[in-house]
């Protein structure tokens, strides 16, 4: 009888093993299915045999020369890069304030246009480790501005100062002079042409530009401060979940540090004049 039931109960257990495994096992598989059917960006890449960047025009991040050709260190840097992937490269500029929505739609395969990280950005994209660093400074107006040193100075109501939409200057402007007026365009351009018409007291923007501005225009700009307001971290962008290609960015990174090429090519872009005959 003991004997009967124990057959029974083992029966019992055997058959609601036998239909959870069924249960789970369809499961199990679609999900190592679908874990095998990602591919990385970087492989797409690789077969396309074009690294396809995003970026926008900052002095000396990106500019035109004279043939209309696009030059500068964020330029420089893409090319590099493709060169060690083994790839051409095609450039899709983009405006800065809708650079990020670009990436993530799949206009382009990489940001690489002297962004820096951000908590907020970084919500919606990974980014590699630092390539550079840069830093915030305010060029000012020697008419509307004259005498100032210090930034208490410029934050008032009366005060006005030109940024660029989206950038992190825009946020620092914010914090830094948030009685300030502050007004945003969507160029780096449109805020230089302000300061120099003497619409705004100052311009907000990461150096080298206010530093090349001061140099460049002396009878009519001046920096007010010997510190750099910031020190930020540059890096590039790329949307998220795709571990190998951001372990080949860093590791690129990390190479071209190492051999020197990355800080000889920001030094010749942000530090010297020998380019500028090259430009419009």
């Amino acid at each position: 009888m003991k004997t009967h039931r124990f057959t029974t109960i083992l029966s019992i257990v055997l058959l609601f093993a036998f239909i959870f495994g069924c249960s789970q096992q369809p499961s199990q598989q679609k999900t190592d299915t679908s874990a095998q059917s990602q591919v990385s960006q970087l492989d797409t890449i690789l077969k396309r045999g074009v690294l396809k960047v995003g970026f926008d025009t900052f002095k000396p991040w990106a500019m035109k020369d004279k043939s209309g050709n696009y030059i500068g260190f964020e330029i420089e840097v893409a090319k590099r890069l493709a060169a060690d992937m083994g790839v051409d490269v095609e450039f899709v500029p983009t405006k800065w304030s809708g650079i990020i929505p670009a990436l993530l739609t799949g206009k382009f395969d990489i940001i690489i246009g002297g962004m820096s990280i951000t908590p907020q950005r970084n919500l919606k994209v990974n980014f590699s480790i630092p390539y550079e660093y840069t830093g915030m400074s305010v060029i000012a107006s020697k008419k509307l501005a004259a005498g100032r040193t210090m930034a208490s100075e410029f934050n008032n109501p009366a005060t006005t100062v030109a940024v660029r939409l989206g950038t992190t200057a825009a946020e620092i402007t914010k914090n830094f002079l948030p009685q300030a007026k502050i007004l945003f365009f969507d160029e780096e351009s449109q805020t230089i042409q302000e300061l120099l018409n003497e619409r705004v007291h100052a311009v907000v923007a990461s150096n080298p530009l206010p530093l090349n501005l001061a140099k460049e225009y002396p009878d009519k700009l001046y920096l007010p401060f010997k510190e750099d307001f910031t020190r930020e971290p540059i890096s590039f962008a790329i949307r998220k979940g795709d571990f190998d290609y951001l372990n080949w960015l860093n590791n690129w990174v990390l190479v071209t540090m190492s051999t020197g090429w990355l800080q000889n090519r920001y030094e010749y872009w942000f530090y010297t004049n020998d380019w500028e005959n090259q430009i419009q």
